[in-house]
This record gives structure tokens, C-alpha cells and sequence, in this order.
């Protein structure tokens, strides 16, 4: 492996991104209205896998619109994003708006390997953020939507993600419910 200090930014994918054109979009339980597709995610839009050039392309700048990001550097970026890769249990995906070249919105599916239902796997999405600028585009769905199908591809046993209070509603919309469990966490500040 290449030293990461001499690794170039490219356009090389995080995975294959023929796994979001194959799903059956017919699965899919929310409605689009106009239609929308992974295919066909809007004029002048791309859904695709997180690749390091989208590190130019604005992707910290929609993180940071949903959490703070933190500064990190090119290295840290693609030595991040070689783990993840190696990995195959992380689906960071991206709306790119290709006349801006810039990434407007963006999910992440995590695949977490389990000893429990009979050594299942359980999908978590995280990180959905769309940029201000092309909120009600529908593209929190169309992210949504897409990793949803994408869990069940995979043969996840089940899929959770966290949200605000607020946003029960529309995560509701996909099928999602409330679960009687707690979330609880504990930060640790380094």
C-alpha cells in the first residue's frame, strides 16, 4: 500500500456503485413527487459512492450543515476513507451536482456484523445531510430510500438510525417507528 502522505485525490468509489443501480426500485414505499430514482436523482444530479476527490467538492462543508466536523486533513480524509473501503461494511453515498461539481447531499449505511440472529447482519444509517440550497428537492428521501433498499439487499435482519425528535415524521414516511428502547450515549472530548 502506498504511503498516504503521496496518494492523489480521484474519482475511484468507496464501493461498486452498480449495487445502488440495481436495486429494485419497485420496493420502494415512498412516494416522489415529481419521480425520482437512484438512477435518475433530478436534472443535473448524481447518486453515487463517496469517492477522495469529493473532498474538493465540498463534502465536509454538507457534514458540517448536520454536525460539527472537526478539521481534518487530505491524509486523514483518505486514510479514512481506504479504511472504510477495505472494510465493504460502509456505504457512504453522495448527491453530486455535476454543473456545480459539488457534493449537495449525502447518507451513510454502516453494515454491522452481529453473533445474534443466527450471526445476522443490522444496517444503520447515519449522517443524512442535504445542503440548505437544495432542500425540498426531495433528496433526504431519495438517500433514504436508497439505503433502505440497499440494507435489505444485503440481507440485513433489520435497520435503525437515530434522529431528532422533530424528524420522527418523515423518517416514518419509509417505514421506520419508534422503538421503545433508549438511545443513550456517552461522549468522550479528546
Amino acid at each position: 500500500m502506498m504511503p498516504v502522505a503521496t496518494m492523489m485525490l480521484d474519482d475511484t468509489p468507496m464501493f461498486d456503485p452498480n449495487i445502488l443501480h440495481e436495486l429494485d426500485w419497485s420496493e420502494n414505499t415512498t412516494t416522489f413527487s415529481p419521480a425520482i430514482s437512484p438512477l435518475d436523482p433530478g436534472d443535473g444530479l448524481v447518486l453515487r459512492p463517496l469517492c477522495t476527490a469529493d473532498l474538493n467538492r465540498g463534502f465536509f462543508k454538507v457534514l458540517g450543515q448536520l454536525t460539527e466536523t472537526g478539521v481534518a486533513s487530505p491524509e486523514q480524509f483518505i486514510k479514512t476513507f481506504e479504511h472504510m473501503k477495505r472494510s465493504g461494511d460502509y456505504y457512504v453515498t453522495v448527491v453530486e451536482d455535476t454543473n456545480l461539481g459539488q457534493i449537495v447531499a449525502t447518507a451513510t449505511l454502516v453494515i454491522e456484523h452481529k453473533f445474534t440472529h443466527s450471526c445476522a447482519k443490522r444496517g444503520r444509517i447515519e449522517d443524512v445531510v442535504v445542503s440548505g440550497e437544495c432542500r425540498g428537492k426531495q433528496l433526504g428521501k431519495l438517500l433514504t430510500s436508497t439505503l433502505t433498499l440497499l440494507s435489505k439487499r444485503l440481507n440485513c435482519y433489520k435497520i435503525t438510525l437515530e434522529c431528532l425528535p422533530k424528524n420522527v415524521d418523515f423518517y416514518k414516511k419509509f417505514g421506520y417507528s419508534v422503538s421503545e428502547e433508549n438511545y443513550m450515549f456517552q461522549r468522550f472530548f479528546n
